[in-house]
């Protein structure tokens, strides 16, 4: 009984909520704007093709079948029209990659604003 009274105390007083998920806000992933490595392009997704699966139009002009990673899966939807990060895979470069960002809307608009992406993504995101 007294273990389970500290441990509550202890996670109350730390901020933990017992049986709570912390959620990130958008407002807080608006302050950080992700860079692409030296391997990753940016990408509009074009469809879904459900469980882990959506076709995705790279900024290179390579459309891509793409995997949903499993940290990004559970934490945040993607839908058609949405601008991600996409990692090619080392084997099958051309036509296969990871998701591991999604923008949000104001993410992209202002990464189409400051010229980083191509002018065939800005009318995908744009329009």
């Amino acid at each position: 009984m007294l273990p389970t009274l500290l441990r509550r105390l202890y996670q109350t007083l730390n901020g933990f909520e017992m049986g709570k998920r912390k959620i990130v806000s958008e407002p807080d992933e608006l302050e950080q704007l992700m860079e692409p490595g030296p391997d990753d392009v940016y990408g509009v997704v074009v469809k879904m093709y459900g469980y882990d699966r959506v076709l995705v139009e790279c900024s290179d002009g390579k459309t891509r079948l793409c995997r949903i990673r499993g940290q990004l899966k559970r934490r945040i939807w993607i839908k058609e029209g949405d601008l991600v990060l996409v990692s090619p895979w080392d084997f099958q470069r051309d036509k296969r990659g990871d998701v591991w960002w999604r923008f949000t809307r104001g993410q992209a608009l202002k990464l189409a604003e400051k010229g980083v992406l191509p002018d065939f993504l800005k009318a995908k995101i744009m329009g």
